[in-house]
């Protein structure tokens, strides 16, 4: 996928998400379905994976090499990766990432907050995408935590997919 393909890509999901959640009752916000978490749980959970991977973007690629090495492997299509992490999910049995454990329910009054915020992330992960080098794209490594090392075009592609999962599981509780 081109950079500026994912970029879009990244702007139409999180772009749904965000009218989905504005739409949305209040109540959904602090109250979820018995053992599933809240829509503000949800957004609170997209934001801590997005920030990484701007703040990773925002670092010198020199040290990115330097601290998770370099792909060694062609970079993989989105509908290969979305497949992967389909079937790392199911092999992860309801397990969850450990900074997502114990989601603390944002109230309310931070429903506005974290929404710009994730706009704002988004925003500047669009703009780095599009910044950044075909190279670097395909060359720096970061780590994820259910996928292990991937491409950095992986992990933009990745986070795209991310959002709509999110979204889709939103859509199917609320």
């Amino acid at each position: 996928m081109h950079k500026d393909e994912i970029a879009d890509l990244i702007d139409a999901k999180y772009s749904e998400l965000i009218l989905w959640l504005e739409k949305q009752p209040d109540d959904f916000w602090t109250q979820g379905p018995k053992g599933k978490w809240t829509t503000g749980q949800q957004a609170l959970h997209l934001l801590q994976s997005i920030v990484p991977v701007n703040n990773a973007l925002s670092m010198p690629k020199y040290l990115l090499r330097f601290k998770f090495g370099k792909a060694n492997r062609p970079v993989r299509d989105y509908e290969t990766i979305v497949n992967r992490y389909q079937e790392r999910l199911s092999d992860a049995h309801g397990k969850t990432y450990e900074g997502s454990k114990d989601m603390r329910v944002p109230t309310l009054v931070d429903k506005q907050y974290l929404l710009n915020r994730i706009q704002t992330e988004e925003k500047k992960l669009q703009y780095k995408t599009r910044r950044i080098s075909d190279k670097n794209l395909d060359t720096v490594v970061l780590p994820h935590p259910l996928m292990g090392k991937m491409p950095v075009r992986e992990i933009i592609m990745w986070t795209a997919h991310h959002v709509e999962h999110h979204t889709k599981i939103l859509k199917a509780n609320y």
